[in-house]
């Protein structure tokens, strides 16, 4: 018997309006850490607060780490898109041709 699992492509949008996209198998936790965590280290530490915009579940964690790395290279209006549901918007931002943005920050 296969055991479902549960993975999550998630973005935050921290306090200077940065994006930070991440894949975790523990959404509330997740969010916790970048809110609350001493990690210095962390991107989101000096950002806080940090809100969530979007999140998909996935089962397959190999899917889940596909479509974070998708989501790092969009720009920030492609990624805005997404987070409205502006089906139409990611269409025509999906045919353009800028540059892929070269951070999970953006």
């Amino acid at each position: 018997m296969k055991i479902a699992h549960n993975y999550f492509v998630y973005v935050v949008e921290c306090s200077d309006k940065s994006y930070y996209t991440g894949v975790t198998n523990d959404l509330d936790r997740r969010l916790w850490e970048h809110n609350n965590d001493e990690n210095i280290l962390c991107y989101t530490f000096k950002r806080r607060p940090v809100v969530l915009k979007y999140f998909q579940r996935f089962q397959d964690i190999n899917q889940a780490i596909e479509f974070e790395k998708q989501i790092k290279g969009w720009s920030r209006k492609k990624k805005e898109a997404l987070f409205k549901e502006d089906w139409e918007a990611l269409k025509v931002l999906a045919k353009s041709h800028s540059k892929p943005s070269s951070t999970s920050s953006d």
